[in-house]
């Protein structure tokens, strides 16, 4: 058995939008390498062990981080690497990937909920349509530079880059043929208590970024697929849900499988704390036989006693085992009388 190396997905922050595995392989693991600066440390805290080692990926070294991957295959350790959202998008994922895979570590990928996804959720808006665009482009950091030939397909932009970056994005989003009312949504921490997500338009992007001072890493969705819907008129007969028609709605099982979760964390745990080591009692002595019960009983005429088995601690007293008597109830024949002697000659008158 060889050393184990996760990555895991941390999802778009909140600690609950974590996967069951995910939260699993963090339970479980002797080792997580992580960013606080992108993934928040109450994921961490909610399901590392207290006995796990902590890495701060943005405090150390590649080559720090390598020593971790060794030090995983020559101790048979489990090491989780954390990244933001899901591990396939925006993580440089192949790189670490190899460099486990040349050390002849176990190694697995686990998936998670994505930013863009969480965004889409945030306004209640799917991403793709097949009247409005039928696509979805995602744009990272380093391709942001090219929007302009993105832009150029007119489908749905998934965009995460520098908020300070915004007034050349929006530049080389009409160049590429949007329109100033192209709907645009803005999100930064989703899903977290100080999340912002706001909806504004391409022409009003960059005054909405400097009002919310959003210079870090944003996600910016672009689109027609994002107009709100249009509200629904006074007139119109309200549809009844099919939870009114069927009664009482169940309730979500997401209580259960979080409890799982913790289950699997107290389980990982308990397997950390080293027992007690407790020392064995030395046995009480046996209490002493007396010599009387060593001495057998009478036997009595024309009775059959068995003899009861005698404790360990008697045998090893007595030095000669005593003998039981059995009486016969055949008669013994008696012995011949010795010759008498001959009758002495009566006296001579």
């Amino acid at each position: 058995m060889t050393g184990r190396v996760s990555f895991v997905g941390a999802g778009p922050g909140a600690a609950d939008l974590i996967t069951l595995r995910g939260a699993k392989r963090i339970a479980e693991a002797d080792v997580v390498v992580w960013a606080p600066s992108v993934v928040e440390a109450e994921c961490v805290r909610e399901h590392a062990r207290p006995d796990a080692e902590l890495v701060d990926f943005s405090r150390v070294s590649e080559a720090e981080v390598v020593d971790v991957y060794r030090r995983a295959s020559a101790s048979k350790l489990k090491v989780v690497r954390l990244h933001a959202g899901d591990p396939a998008l925006w993580g440089g994922l192949r790189e670490q990937y190899e460099i486990c895979q040349k050390l002849g570590l176990e190694l697995e990928v686990v998936p998670g909920v994505s930013a863009v996804s969480a965004a889409g959720a945030a306004v209640g808006r799917e991403l793709t349509a097949s009247d409005v665009a039928q696509s979805l482009v995602l744009a990272g950091p380093e391709g942001a530079e090219h929007l302009k030939d993105f832009a150029a397909h007119g489908t749905t932009l998934a965009i995460s880059a520098s908020g300070a970056r915004t007034a050349r994005i929006v530049e080389q989003l009409r160049e590429g043929g949007y329109a100033d009312d192209t709907p645009v949504v803005v999100a930064y921490k989703v899903s977290l208590p100080d999340e912002t997500v706001t909806r504004t338009t391409l022409g009003e992007l960059e005054a909405c970024v400097k009002e919310h001072k959003l210079y870090r890493t944003t996600l910016f969705l672009v689109g027609d697929v994002l107009k709100a819907p249009a509200r629904r008129s006074a007139d119109e007969p309200v549809r009844r849900s099919r939870a009114a028609k069927w009664g009482k709605r169940r309730e979500s099982p997401s209580a259960t499988a979080w409890s799982m979760v913790h289950d699997w964390q107290e389980t990982a745990r308990a397997a950390r704390v080293k027992p007690k080591q407790v020392t064995a009692e030395p046995a009480p002595e046996p209490e002493p036989v007396p010599m009387l019960a060593l001495v057998p009983e009478p036997v009595e005429a024309q009775e059959v006693v068995e003899e009861a088995p005698k404790p360990k601690t008697a045998v090893a007293a007595a030095k000669k085992k005593p003998t039981t008597v059995q009486a016969s109830t055949t008669p013994r024949p008696r012995k011949p009388a010795a010759p008498r002697a001959a009758k002495k000659t009566k006296r001579a008158n």
